[in-house]
């Protein structure tokens, strides 16, 4: 299943509201899990970002519909990048190279 790294920050309304930070979480993986995906794992963060989730899911497109039912909320704005573990990114140089 595709892997997604997801950097977030927290809205003012999201920051108003931090001490709902762990249910908000809870409530992305339940919805990642009904569109077939699964949040690996949230990290909190210091520093540019105030969290950084781990998301595996099963296309691109399930991967957005969640972050955008998250993002719809009010609490957070994100950032996301397609990570590739060793196997693809073997199978993406073999590509390159031929």
């Amino acid at each position: 299943m595709p892997t997604y790294v997801t950097l977030l920050n927290w809205t003012d309304q999201g920051i108003r509201n931090y001490g709902e930070t762990t249910q908000r979480s809870a409530a992305f993986a339940t919805a990642l899990e009904a569109l077939g995906g699964q949040l690996v794992n949230m990290y909190w963060t210091v520093g540019p970002y105030d969290l950084v989730a781990v998301v595996e899911a099963p296309d691109d497109e399930a991967a957005t519909a969640a972050l955008l039912q998250a993002g719809g909320l009010g609490n957070i704005r994100s950032t996301t990048l397609r990570a590739f573990d060793r196997d693809e990114i073997d199978r993406i140089i073999a590509k390159a190279a031929s």
